[in-house]
């Protein structure tokens, strides 16, 4: 598996939470290349028409949040997602495969 596949995750967490349905967590190298993963996602998204319901973090770009409703977007710089290891908090969420 590379990189890119391994470091993306989808959690269901239609059992667990009324938040939201989804959480996607991934990560980039450096708060420059998280900033760029959050800002072609809201432009795909947004050619989709499909607007965020709110986008927190991207000022800093160490973790973005990036709120579809149903769906969460966490985008962490690298050692941020470490620190924080958001997926061991949802541990028994299921895992979606890519």
């Amino acid at each position: 598996m590379d990189k890119k596949a391994k470091d993306v995750l989808i959690l269901d967490l239609k059992d667990l939470t009324t938040m939201a349905d989804y959480f996607v967590i991934c990560s980039g190298e450096s708060t420059a290349q998280v900033k760029a993963i959050a800002e072609l996602i809201e432009e795909k998204f947004n050619e989709a028409g499909i607007k965020p319901l709110g986008i927190e973090g991207l000022k800093y770009s160490h973790w973005v949040l990036m709120d579809y409703g149903d769906v969460i977007i966490h985008i962490f710089e690298d050692e941020t997602r470490k620190f924080y290891e958001l997926e061991k908090l949802w541990i028994d969420a299921k895992r979606v495969q890519l």
